[in-house]
């Protein structure tokens, strides 16, 4: 399997410098795709911070409301880990990630966005996030 190939990697947040304030990242449009898996990284989470990640939904791109049981949180002590939400078959067009920050600063390294399960392949990578995709099939050694 070439995952570069059967899953849109869209970078939909960039990095965000630490903070309390709530992030919304850029909503990804699952017309054509019946998965979707968000990455959310993050920096150093300081003590006492009150930090969660969930999915929402919208059927329009502009009201978004929360996606079921996706909420989950980040502990004050996972600095520099990831969070991985994976929505399949999602009941609304349009998803996003919502990021909640409070009582201490949190740094949000980024979120990624790999919809899969295309309807057809290979995807195209969202151009204005992925600079370049490629694949090697049993690369030989030798300069790259």
């Amino acid at each position: 399997m070439n995952l570069s190939k059967a899953a849109k990697v869209t970078r939909v947040m960039n990095s965000v410098a630490a903070g309390t304030s709530d992030q919304n990242s850029s909503s990804v449009d699952m017309q054509g795709y019946r998965a979707c898996q968000f990455i959310a990284a993050f920096g150093a989470v300081t003590a006492s911070a009150v930090t969660s990640v969930k999915v929402e939904t919208s059927s329009d791109n502009s009201t978004f409301n929360d996606v079921l049981g996706t909420s989950v949180t980040v502990a004050d002590d996972d600095d520099n880990q990831v969070v991985l939400l994976d929505i399949a078959q999602p009941l609304e067009r349009y998803l996003r990630i919502t990021i909640s920050r409070d009582t201490a600063n949190a740094v949000v390294d980024g979120v990624f966005a790999l919809q899969y399960l295309a309807s057809s392949e290979p995807v195209t990578h969202d151009a204005t996030t992925v600079v370049d995709s490629e694949f090697h099939l049993a690369p030989a050694e030798g300069t790259a």
